[in-house]
């Protein structure tokens, strides 16, 4: 994190600028198995294919609402920190029919579908796979994404002061995240840059997000994420930090 840093968008940058190659989101889901590891480099590309899609693709403008109707999932950051590049606001769990946009996991489908702007899909299978057949009303974001371009610029400037996410019902500037996510992140252990924090908290608090994502982004570190996380037992827990170089677990 640097004093320029006001936004998740401007966190991203500054890692991308400070060490590309080092792992910043390792994603597992212990009812599937699935094992992902994103570096900087890798994440941020996601990112901006997603920025764009969102952009271009889906018009989104700041100001916008984007519903994210997913679980922790590390597609589910890389959509959080593309919301954030647009200036759209990012609804966590939010109401379908006050988006402009909805992103809807597998599980939320019939719920999504009362959004009457845009739909996207996201089938969350490993590897980012495609639907075996895509939903009717939706875009799989599987099909769209990976032709976007690599490289995202806004058309308009994003102003860190307007809202840029709500989270069981509590509504934050971007400048609001930066701040308060570095501000918790010594409370989660997070001491500075090599920290590496396992979550296995949901996305659907402030706190899931905090630790799950933007504590770990504004000071150098890195988190291993953990969903179905009840699954694996305390011996595989124990395994898991052992082998993920863990220094600091969130449950």
């Amino acid at each position: 994190m640097t004093t320029t840093d006001r936004t998740p968008a401007d966190l991203l940058r500054s890692a991308l600028a400070a060490d590309a190659g080092r792992p910043l989101v390792t994603f597992y889901d212990d009812a599937t198995g699935e094992r992902v590891e994103l570096s900087v480099a890798t994440f941020a590309n996601w990112v901006a294919k997603t920025a764009n899609l969102l952009q271009g693709e889906l018009s989104a403008e700041p100001g916008d609402r984007v519903a994210l109707l997913l679980p922790a999932h590390w597609q589910t950051a890389v959509w959080l920190l593309a919301c954030s590049s647009v200036g759209v606001v990012a609804d966590v769990a939010g109401d379908p029919k006050a988006a402009d946009i909805v992103v809807s996991g597998p599980d939320t489908l019939d719920a999504a579908r009362a959004c009457s702007g845009s739909r996207i899909a996201l089938a969350l299978r490993p590897l980012g796979g495609r639907f075996p057949q895509v939903p009717d009303g939706f875009a799989d974001y599987a099909v769209e994404v990976p032709g976007q371009g690599d490289r995202f610029a806004p058309f308009a400037p994003v102003d860190p002061e307007e809202p840029a996410l709500v989270v069981a019902g509590r509504e934050f500037s971007g400048a609001e995240v930066v701040e308060r996510a570095a501000a918790e992140a010594p409370g989660l252990g997070l001491t500075g840059p090599g920290a590496r924090l396992l979550s296995g908290r949901p996305y659907d608090t402030w706190e899931g997000l905090s630790a799950g994502l933007y504590s770990p982004l504004a000071t150098g570190g890195s988190v291993v994420l953990c969903r179905n996380l009840d699954q694996l037992g305390e011996e595989g827990l124990a395994k898991r930090i052992e082998s993920e170089r863990v220094t600091a677990t969130a449950r």
